[in-house]
């Protein structure tokens, strides 16, 4: 559509959105031209007609949506076998924790789109172009909310198999296919032939129909309005080949004309959909950038974020001492757990708000999937809807009150779900009563489209001090259920050992008959050497840990190395270390420490500034994604804000590290990219003008002129908006020609940039970094502290 707008007069900086209303015949005429060659499904054209972008339009959100599904209406009035899609762009802004958005107010601006295209006869909504998992799942939840139309969802991927946020396809496939949409796939990102690897890893896994709609290549010549350089032949034969793989539904994105769904719909001709993609059933649970299955090996829940029997653990949740909680989260990560389990159960404690707060905070800083434990109704509730993934909801039980208050929420969030074994009558005793209590449960989530894969059967271990006789009916249930059921079976191990000496002998003796008898994912404390040592063992013995590489290389020349304190239990972490697992209490305390002995030109050089390198090293390698580069960065920012005052009160002054004008270009609304550089930039010493989203040309030029920089970042998420980034480009060149231009979005590539004139492409933001240095030099901080 934004092709054929430019081409039919759409100026650079006007919204396409408000040509529903000021050229309604263009548009008509545009979506005649697609049915015409051949599309069943229009998409209207609402892409950004949300309240933050009509703010300053003097239009509201229902006049121009309602105009655009309307115009798509009449263009299939007649037709047999059309539909129009109410199509849903990005917001643009990045949702809290990694921006600013809140996540309901993130909901709240798709419904509105959605009351209005419903009301203007919408027949699907189509949620296109996220690059976000988080605001797929926002646009998600509104659509669920507000409408019984079916959803599509499809995302936007880079070369390396990630979204812009980290996000990879087997994340996006079980998390959005739990969400219960319709069709998922991507969209925009690349050409067809670039997609190819993306949509064969799509179709591995999604059991439901798979959607794509690539681009066109690039605009030749830097005219987003002319040709693109994939022809229409060229990209019918792509995508005639995924169709062969199973693809159900094919459209086209940036520069794919009416006569690229000519070319589509002549080789489709006659022909029938092979099959809707049915990949493999799989059972796991994801963070936004991460996803565990289970079945595939030993996966560990870390148990240790309970306040059941932990003062220090209590005393944190009760003062909101989340730094605590995430060095908690940090040292189970890092001794093996692949889950956390979380839980703020606390008498006196609004259990609500800081499970809430736990979920949020520690998903900002680590990408492990975690399994929200609570009794309570509400808080999980609260806790299932803003967590970022697919979570594991714990738990459900035989009671019929359980039943009808939990499976409910794991339907709607799209959560897994631990059953325990256990009715109104408690636990049973023998192992074939709690094999009936797990089929009771299986049944009741059939009812609600819960499938076997999404359930982790508990058969509940009772304590050896009172319950001795009965420990290992426990162990018989674990194989009954696994041989009866395709659900996986998770315990609780410690439970077994209370009430008796020298815990951790019984625990670790137990954990290796669980897992002898099939356990799938042992509920344990993995900072114990004891536990680690037992999986190890166990993963060599059962063929897990192929030739005992793992176990090898982990005791080779361990015999005299002391136990080292978990994270958690270190009172003095290094400043590097807080900066790089993002600990932000901990921040500020530790720089006014450092302060006392060292100069603040030696914390910024000798600790903030490789800490942030390393941060960039990793997220460049992908071993962290964006919002642990965020995290990252913001808690740097704390050991900044005590460095300035420091200088301040010394009479000293941070001098910039160079001044760098920012901006989203003409005509663009979707400022998340430049926000992230910003914040990484100033991090790095560098003083930014952010001239902020939809900036003209000229006001580009002028503050430039006036801020006298060396250095101006350019960004557009859309390539209808890359004409403007080229003009400004050119307008900058003439007025100010020894400034240099660097350019980033998501539409963008080096090639791109070289063909409109940018001296500078920034895929990322480390990237941006690399940059600046290059542009004013890498002298160090010390020649910006007078």
């Amino acid at each position: 559509m934004g092709t054929m707008l430019q081409q039919r007069g759409l100026k650079a900086g006007n919204l396409p959105e408000l040509m529903n209303l000021h050229s309604p015949d263009v548009i008509f005429d545009i979506h005649r031209q697609y049915v015409v060659a051949g599309a069943q499904i229009l998409t209207s054209n609402t892409f950004g007609a949300h309240r933050l972008k009509l703010k300053d339009s003097g239009y509201g959100v229902e006049e121009v949506v309602g105009a655009g599904v309307r115009l798509a209406r009449e263009a299939v009035s007649g037709e047999k076998g059309r539909y129009v899609a109410l199509g849903l762009g990005p917001i643009g802004t990045l949702l809290s924790p990694l921006g600013t958005l809140p996540f309901e107010e993130a909901i709240d601006i798709f419904k509105e789109q959605i009351e209005a295209g419903v009301k203007a006869g919408a027949d699907l909504i189509l949620i296109e172009t996220i690059s976000d998992l988080y605001e797929a799942k926002a646009a998600i939840i509104a659509a669920k909310e507000k409408s019984d139309l079916p959803v599509f969802c499809t995302m936007t991927f880079q070369e390396d198999g990630r979204t812009f946020t980290g996000t990879d396809v087997l994340t996006m496939v079980n998390v959005l296919q739990s969400l219960g949409v319709d069709a998922l796939g991507v969209n925009c990102s690349l050409g067809p032939s670039q997609l190819q690897p993306i949509v064969s890893e799509i179709l591995k896994y999604s059991s439901i129909p798979v959607m794509v709609s690539a681009n066109a290549g690039l605009p030749r010549s830097g005219n987003v309005g002319a040709a693109y350089d994939i022809t229409a032949e060229e990209y019918a034969r792509e995508v005639f080949k995924m169709a062969q793989r199973g693809v159900s539904v094919i459209g086209g994105c940036c520069g794919t004309t009416p006569e690229y769904i000519r070319c589509i719909r002549q080789l489709l001709s006659g022909k029938r959909p092979i099959k809707a993609a049915k990949g493999q059933r799989i059972s796991a649970c994801s963070s936004s950038t991460e996803t565990v299955v289970f079945g595939e090996g030993v996966r560990v829940i870390g148990e240790r974020l309970n306040p059941t029997g932990k003062k220090r653990l209590q005393d944190a949740l009760s003062s909101g001492e989340m730094d605590y909680i995430v060095r908690e989260a940090i040292s189970q990560k890092d001794t093996g757990s692949h889950v956390l389990n979380v839980n703020a159960g606390l008498p006196d404690l609004n259990e609500k708000e800081v499970l809430a707060k736990m979920v949020t905070e520690i998903q900002s800083v680590l990408s492990i999937p975690l399994m929200i434990d609570s009794s309570n109704i509400e808080a999980m509730e609260s806790a299932l809807r803003l967590y970022n993934g697919k979570p594991i909801a714990n738990s459900v039980n035989g009671k019929q009150s359980s039943l009808d208050a939990v499976l409910p929420l794991v339907k709607k969030y799209g959560s897994m779900v631990v059953a325990l074994t256990v009715d109104e009558e408690g636990v049973p005793r023998t192992a074939q009563k709690r094999v009936e209590i797990a089929t009771k449960i299986i049944e009741e989530a059939k009812k609600y489209g819960i499938p076997e894969e999404d359930i982790l059967v508990d058969p509940l271990v009772l304590t050896a001090s009172a319950e001795q006789e009965n420990v290992m009916e426990t162990l018989r249930a674990i194989a009954l259920i696994k041989a009866k059921y395709r659900v996986h079976v998770i315990l609780g191990i410690s439970n077994v050992s209370y009430g008796l000496p020298e815990r951790h002998l019984l625990n670790s003796t137990y954990l290796a008959m669980a897992l002898a008898s099939g356990l799938d994912a042992p509920i344990v404390d993995s900072t114990r050497k004891s536990v680690r040592d037992v999986l190890d063992s166990f993963r060599v013995l059962s063929n897990e840990d192929r030739g005992g590489e793992v176990y090898i290389n982990k005791r080779r020349g361990s015999i005299h190395v002391p136990v080292r304190k978990t994270m958690a239990q270190q009172e003095d972490i290094d400043l590097r270390e807080i900066i790089v697992k993002g600990l932000k209490e901990a921040a500020a305390k530790k720089t006014q420490e450092l302060l006392k002995t060292r100069s603040p030109l030696e914390v910024v050089n000798e600790s903030i500034i490789p800490a942030l390198d390393l941060v960039g090293e990793k997220y460049e390698r992908g071993d962290v994604f964006l919002p642990q580069l965020i995290r990252s960065a913001e808690t740097s920012k704390e050991a900044f804000e005590v460095i300035k005052k420091t200088l301040l009160r010394e009479g000293l002054q941070k001098q910039s590290a160079g001044k760098i004008l920012l901006a989203t270009v003409q005509g663009d609304i979707h400022d998340l990219g430049k926000n992230i550089v910003k914040l990484i930039l100033e991090n790095y010493g560098y003083e930014i003008i952010d001239l902020g989203k939809d900036v003209p040309v000229e006001t580009v030029v002028q503050r430039a002129r006036e801020e006298e920089v060396n250095l101006v970042g350019l960004s557009a998420l859309m390539t209808t908006t890359v004409l403007s980034m080229e003009e400004t480009i050119r307008a900058l060149q003439k007025e100010i020609p020894h400034i240099r231009v660097m350019v980033g979005g998501a539409v963008l590539t080096q090639e791109y940039a070289d063909m409109i004139g940018a001296h500078y492409y920034a895929k990322d933001a480390r990237e941006g970094v690399e940059i600046a240095r290059e542009v004013f030099g890498k002298e160090k901080h010390e020649d910006h502290i007078d």
